[in-house]
């Protein structure tokens, strides 16, 4: 079969990491990356050899010879740019979160759905080959009923200026990094089970924002399970993803940024340790293959082989809807203090 011709849309650091996990996808060609900043565009498509750069999302959107649309676009863009491209009947995949709120991921998922095209949703985190194992333990019934599922991703706030502002965004460190810690306990869990409701809480503790910097949400699922989502931005050390599954037979730990098999002490600048560490000298810990470790590559090959064989992405517009719809929810309950319904 042809290679699957994809059209990166975004040039920054998301989507510079689907970059380095489409290095190792076979069978696809990224002809060409659009971005609001021609300098932008211009300077990913040097970085890894593709032919083309535009300033032009529409011009892009517009192109009959592509075959995949990867949205690695600003959170304010994603709505705009998933129904303009479903009207256009193209084949797309969103970055997290998958809108600003379950209003605008509800337009998504309605305009896919009526223009028939393929929509993946790019949720790294149960993409990652840790988290992928550690799921096929829980199905394999091996640690017995899942009982609580917790999740903690951390760092010390985002690289873009336009994240801080929450009309943008959306939110804050909940929004950002929340929106993984749900998703992964839906995937332990697994998906036919309904989260019920939502207490949430979340506050500003140190940056000069309008948004959370911390947060903590607890979900309750229709089997009885809980599901505990811990997120920071005021945390120092670098990016930490954990996970713990624990059920009446055991328990699955995941720790996939501070659990490296490198580690090192380096009385000078040893150079680019891991995402948003906050220094390269003392003792570091160097993830290696972070596209990998994270998921990127996993999540994009699995897309474009679904798209190659004509089959339906396990994550879709409907599990990012989904979690925006709890993520609301969360907002409200961090609110009044009450444990809000999660109406889906």
């Amino acid at each position: 079969m042809d290679p699957v011709r994809i059209a990166m849309l975004g040039g920054g650091f998301v989507a510079e990491f689907y970059m380095q996990g489409l290095a190792d996808v076979s069978h696809k060609d990224v002809v060409v990356v659009a971005s609001r900043n021609e300098d932008t565009a211009r300077q990913l498509a040097q970085r890894w050899n593709i032919p083309e750069s535009s300033d032009s999302l529409d011009k892009t959107i517009a192109r009959d010879d592509i075959d995949l649309y990867v949205i690695a676009l600003p959170n304010f863009l994603h709505r705009d740019v998933a129904v303009a491209l479903a009207r256009a009947g193209r084949n797309q995949v969103c970055t997290k979160p998958l809108a600003r709120n379950a209003g605008e991921a509800r337009e998504m998922l309605d305009a896919v759905r009526e223009a028939g095209v393929m929509h993946g949703y790019a949720e790294t985190e149960v993409f990652a080959p840790a988290v992928v194992r550690a799921e096929q333990l829980v199905r394999s019934g091996a640690i017995g009923k899942v009982l609580w599922v917790r999740s903690r991703e951390s760092h010390f706030g985002p690289h873009a200026q336009w994240f801080w502002d929450p009309e943008l965004t959306g939110g804050g460190a909940l929004m950002d990094m929340g929106c993984h810690c749900i998703e992964a306990a839906r995937y332990f869990f697994g998906k036919d089970v309904r989260p019920l409701e939502v207490f949430s809480w979340s506050d500003t503790l140190f940056h000069d924002t309008k948004s959370d910097d911390n947060a903590l949400a607890i979900v309750r699922f229709e089997n009885g399970g809980i599901a505990h989502a811990e997120v920071s931005w005021t945390s120092r050390g670098g990016l930490d993803l954990r996970n713990e599954v624990h059920g009446t037979e055991g328990a699955v730990f995941m720790d996939l940024t501070r659990s490296t098999p490198i580690e090192a002490f380096t009385a000078a600048p040893s150079g680019y340790v891991v995402e948003k560490a906050d220094s390269d000298q003392g003792w570091v810990k160097p993830v290696p293959e972070e596209a990998i470790v994270y998921g990127y590559q996993a999540e994009l090959k699995h897309f474009v082989d679904c798209l190659r064989n004509g089959t339906t992405p396990r994550e879709t517009y409907e599990d990012g809807y989904i979690v925006n719809v709890i993520i609301d929810a969360a907002y409200r309950s961090s609110k009044n203090r009450h444990w809000e319904p999660i109406d889906l």
